[in-house]
């Protein structure tokens, strides 16, 4: 499949692929807290991992006291 055939079909569903990466991950983020394997199927940083953990999961973030 060519970039020009993908590129319209995102274009008729109004999304940009990377748009439905981050989607993809988010959603896998919320069915695990496990950022090592967000690393694994995303090819993805720890740092990056760790933000979508976070996002998915804000109850579980842990508050530094000031």
């Amino acid at each position: 499949m060519s970039h020009q055939v993908t590129d319209t079909i995102f274009e008729r569903l109004g999304l940009a692929p990377s748009q439905l990466r981050r989607d993809r991950i988010l959603d896998e983020a919320s069915h695990t807290a496990d950022p090592v394997h967000l690393m694994h199927v995303f090819g993805i940083s720890a740092k990056t991992a760790t933000t979508y953990i976070q996002a998915a999961h804000p109850e579980r973030r842990s508050t530094a006291p000031r």
